[in-house]
Parts: C-alpha cells; sequence; structure tokens
C-alpha cells in the first residue's frame, strides 16, 4: 500500500471516528480525542506491516543464500547412484 493511499484512508477513518463519537456524545473533545487515538492506532499498525514486510523480505533472502551457498548432494535413491543387477 503507497503512503498516499493510506494518508487518505487514516484521516478518512478517523474523520468518521470522530463524527461518530461527536453524534453519541455530543463532545467536540471527546470526537477530538477519539480521533487521535484512531489515528495513532492506525499509523501503529502500519508502521507494523512495513516492518514485517520488510523483515520477512529479508529472512527470505537470507534463505536464498543459504540455499545457494549449501552443496547439492545426490540422494540415496538417485538412479545414477544405482547399480542394476542384471540376473
Amino acid at each position: 500500500m503507497y503512503f498516499p493511499q493510506f494518508l487518505v484512508g487514516m484521516l478518512t477513518s478517523s474523520g468518521v471516528v470522530g463524527a461518530w463519537v461527536y453524534v453519541a456524545t455530543g463532545s467536540v473533545w471527546k470526537a477530538v480525542a477519539w480521533s487521535i487515538i484512531a489515528a495513532v492506532l492506525l499509523q501503529v499498525g502500519y508502521f507494523a506491516l512495513v516492518f514485517r514486510l520488510v523483515y520477512g523480505r529479508r529472512r527470505d533472502m537470507k534463505q536464498e543464500h543459504i540455499d545457494e551457498a549449501t552443496p547439492v548432494r545426490p540422494s540415496a535413491a538417485s538412479p545414477w547412484r544405482r547399480r542394476h543387477s542384471r540376473g
């Protein structure tokens, strides 16, 4: 998700939360407080998502590096290793 899309979504969500709280309580200050809380929670979630994506990509890159460095040995069941006895 691109940051501008996230920003529009966060502002819209915060506005909806603020309007909902204002209608429910009639207090502008409670509406502002709940809007700020919603924005902070969305920002924390966005940060966690980006962190997971970056950390997951780094872990995958390390695993690929390990897989490339590991020599491939034929297994015991390989057809090139079996000896066929003809009788």
